[in-house]
């Protein structure tokens, strides 16, 4: 993992804490982070500005660079500046031996923009400190720097060698960052009103170290399928009338173009894929010339996935109440322009469960990305986009699974073609989420609350195919790698065949995550041939 850089400036809430210290009075001024984000060398052009982690270290030749913003009111007449301390708080893991906070003099950077290919210098060192490596918070004194009202940029920092820091952001629900000042003022001088908050509301991400699962759960049982030789076609909606569509996301958090991936990655496993699943936010137009190449192709035929964030850069309460219909209508447009009438499958904004905050009116509970989904599917449809197969996406992961608000996230069958879902498993045994492929689709921690996916979804969602729209098997430690994942591989050909509302299975492919995670399913011989065996299957010998 790598090294992180911390700014201060950008709009955010203050709040005073009052105590008496003799003649005068002294405050505490506490200034939340207004933005936030970090870079990674490794991966030059990602953006995790909505991540709710920070990262500050080092892990193989991988260096992180995170950046808070803070914007510090004026703390009034005749106050005076005693101290002043940058508190983050531990997100996960233990912390390395050493951090140091420097200054940096760049504040025009955005976290929506920031990337390691423009993140600001970092300048001189401010604090220097060395924490436990449990400890729950650490503290940078910044006093030499932060003398009143402004703008100050910091970066954190640690060269240990693979011993990074991870921090809460923000986006985090509690710890978030705080620059806290104690002030002091003439006795009789109350302290100001503070300005109202323009501190952005949480939004969560998916967390890097997770609690501990129980044992795998069996798939519900149902009738072998048998292998299909081929001949399988897909209808209206994109069904296979047998068989399994086969396809990936190769070259994740790379600079590789993703259509040079995809090539490699067929070239490696065996097997051209049926779905080419590729992804967009915001104001991007898409399918892409490039995209539109490979679906295009008389040689190798491939069906696009595209998927979209269309609330980037606002809330789905936003996108609900038609805030961003002209984005939507510009998408329409270009899509009927370029790519006419020949069908794709469009995922609007997947994984959700990240995202959800789940206090009311913040414009991001799971009510509001159904009705996101609902009001940008039938605006699509209006707009004559005939040839768009909706597909929710969801991440597996017990945490929100378990929750009360889970179930609201789902949009409705009369937007819903397929029900998909994003899973992955550990080939460490005994980590976190270490299982065959019926626990990678199907775990769960308290059937009383959650079933498990698979279940949920052919009982909830009777006769709605299941996209698995992203699955893989990752290295959670890099000394012990290959029979590992070949074990893992070699359980999902026997245990899909006994999930027959799986239509789909899309491999995400990356050496590297945001978590560090290899999912490379090449990694080691043993790991290749034994997903080559699975790619090879007949079942997937379906014609688009």
């Amino acid at each position: 993992m790598p090294l992180a850089a911390l700014a201060i400036g950008a709009a955010a809430g203050t709040v005073f804490f009052s105590g008496n210290a003799g003649a005068e009075t002294t405050d505490i001024v506490r200034t939340a982070a207004g933005e936030d984000g970090y870079s990674s060398s490794s991966r030059p052009t990602y953006n995790f500005g909505a991540s709710d982690t920070l990262v500050a270290g080092r892990a193989g030749g991988d260096t992180m660079v995170t950046y808070l913003k803070f914007t510090v009111a004026s703390p009034g007449t005749g106050v005076t500046v005693k101290t002043a301390q940058v508190t983050l708080t531990r997100e996960s893991k233990t912390l390395p031996g050493t951090l140091t906070l420097s200054k940096v003099a760049d504040t025009a950077w955005t976290e929506r923009a920031l990337t390691a290919k423009n993140d600001p210098a970092i300048g001189a060192l401010v604090s220097t400190v060395k924490p436990k490596s449990a400890a729950a918070t650490v503290t940078f004194d910044v006093s030499s720097v932060v003398k009143g009202a402004g703008t100050y940029t910091f970066a954190v920092t640690s060269h240990v060698a693979n011993s990074p820091a991870r921090f809460k952001s923000a986006e985090a629900t509690s710890g978030q960052p705080a620059l806290n000042l104690t002030v002091a003022r003439p006795a009789a001088t109350k302290p100001p009103t503070p300005k109202p908050s323009t501190t952005k509301p949480p939004v969560t991400t998916p967390p890097s170290t997770k609690p501990p699962v129980k044992p795998p759960v069996e798939a519900t049982p149902t009738p072998t399928a048998p292998a299909t030789p081929g001949g399988c076609a897909v209808d209206a909606k994109l069904v296979p009338s047998c068989g399994v569509l086969w396809g990936a996301a190769a070259g994740g958090f790379s600079d590789v173009p993703r259509d040079e991936a995809l090539k490699t990655f067929e070239q490696k496993t065996g097997r051209t894929s049926t779905i080419y699943h590729t992804y967009h936010k915001g104001d991007e137009l898409f399918p892409t010339k490039d995209e539109i190449a490979m679906s295009s192709d008389p040689a190798s035929p491939r069906t696009l996935m595209l998927n979209w964030k269309v609330g980037y850069g606002t809330k789905w309460a936003n996108v609900a109440n038609g805030d961003q219909d002209a984005r939507i209508d510009r998408l329409s447009t270009y899509i009927k322009t370029n790519y006419g009438t020949k069908k794709f499958f469009m995922v609007l904004h997947h994984e959700p469960e990240n995202d959800v905050n789940a206090t009311a009116g913040s414009g991001m509970t799971a009510k509001d990305y159904a009705a996101m989904f609902r009001h940008t599917a039938l605006r699509l449809k209006a707009n004559g986009v005939s040839n768009a197969v909706f597909v929710v996406a969801y991440m597996n992961y017990e945490k929100w699974n378990n929750t009360s608000w889970w179930g609201d996230l789902y949009p409705g069958d009369d937007v819903v073609d397929w029900v998909g879902i994003d899973t992955y498993n550990n080939a460490q045994p005994g980590g976190f989420h270490t299982g065959d492929f019926n626990y990678m689709m199907n775990r769960t921690t308290d059937k009383a609350k959650f079933p498990g996916w698979y279940t949920w979804a052919t009982t909830k969602h009777a006769g709605k195919p299941i996209m698995v729209a992203e699955w893989g098997v990752y290295d959670s430690s890099p000394t012990v790698v290959g029979k590992n994942k070949a074990d893992v591989y070699a359980t999902v050909l026997p245990q899909l065949a006994k999930m027959p509302e799986v239509k789909g299975l899309v491999y995400f492919e990356t050496a590297k995550d945001q978590n560090g995670h290899d999912i490379r399913m090449d990694d080691t011989p043993e790991a290749l041939a034994g997903f080559r065996k699975i790619a090879a299957d007949p079942r997937f010998n379906v014609k688009l």
